[in-house]
Formats: structure tokens, C-alpha cells, sequence
């Protein structure tokens, strides 16, 4: 019989620095899980980012509006979902043309989604009217052999 999947739930304000307290959080239990290193800052940076933008982005920086963090753990991968009120991705950006950016015919700015889908096993993004747009993060114990 398969292990239950255990759920964390943290709200952070829309503060920039405290997505330290989710990107730590997440750390600990993918530490817990059995994660390597290497994976585990990729989790970081992925938290991170997804934070950060839904602190920017979906709440405007707007302390009084929460950025919720939920952490599901199952027992060969780490889900989070960072969830905030704005409306969500309006439409698929490009892939970043790094050389362009590096050579500042663009604006360094913009990569956060991108990042993120480099560093995760999966992402989406999405919205409800109801509860406001969210970034969901996963991450297996052992990456998927290409």
C-alpha cells in the first residue's frame, strides 16, 4: 500500500525576502525525502522565483495579500503550488533569447517562468476565479533519464 501524501500550507506576505521561508521549507522536506543536494537547489531556485513572482506580479506587492505555499509530499516526488490573487500568465511568453539579454538588447528581466521549467521535472501555470492564479512545481526524488 502506497504511503498517504502529507500536505504543508504555509502564507507568507507579499514582502520580497520572505520567499526565504518557502524556498527553506521546501529544502527541508525534499532533505527529508531523500533528495541530493544539486536537486534540492534547484527546488530552491524554482521556489524561489515562482515566490517572488507571485509576490511582483500576482499581488502587486501588496503586503496585506498573502502568497500561499503548499507542499505535497508523496513518496517518489515534491509538489508546490505558490498561489496568489492576481490573474494568472496572460498568455505563453517566448523562450528568452539569452544572448540578447547578455548583450543588454533586452531587458534582463523575464526569464522567471523559463527558469523555472529548467529547473523543475514539471510546471504549469493557471487561474481561477475563484482562488487566483498559481505556479505548480514538481520534482522527483531521481530525475527522468532522457
Amino acid at each position: 500500500m502506497d504511503e498517504p501524501t502529507k500536505y504543508f500550507e504555509i502564507q507568507l506576505p507579499s514582502r520580497l525576502g520572505s520567499e526565504k521561508i518557502a524556498m527553506e521549507t521546501a529544502a527541508d522536506l525534499a532533505r527529508s525525502m531523500g533528495f541530493d543536494e544539486e536537486r534540492i537547489e534547484y527546488l530552491k531556485m524554482a521556489v524561489a522565483e515562482a515566490c517572488i513572482n507571485a509576490m511582483e506580479h500576482g499581488n502587486k506587492l501588496d503586503e496585506t495579500l498573502p502568497v500561499g505555499v503548499i507542499l505535497s509530499m508523496s513518496p517518489n516526488s515534491l509538489e508546490v503550488r505558490v498561489v496568489d490573487t492576481g490573474p494568472g500568465p496572460q498568455g505563453r511568453a517566448a523562450a528568452p533569447d539569452i544572448d540578447r539579454k547578455m548583450h543588454e538588447q533586452e531587458q534582463a528581466r523575464g526569464m522567471g517562468m523559463f527558469l523555472i521549467e529548467s529547473l523543475v521535472d514539471e510546471a504549469e501555470w493557471g487561474s481561477t476565479p475563484r482562488d487566483g492564479s498559481y505556479a505548480r512545481m514538481v520534482i522527483r526524488l531521481k530525475p527522468a533519464k532522457d
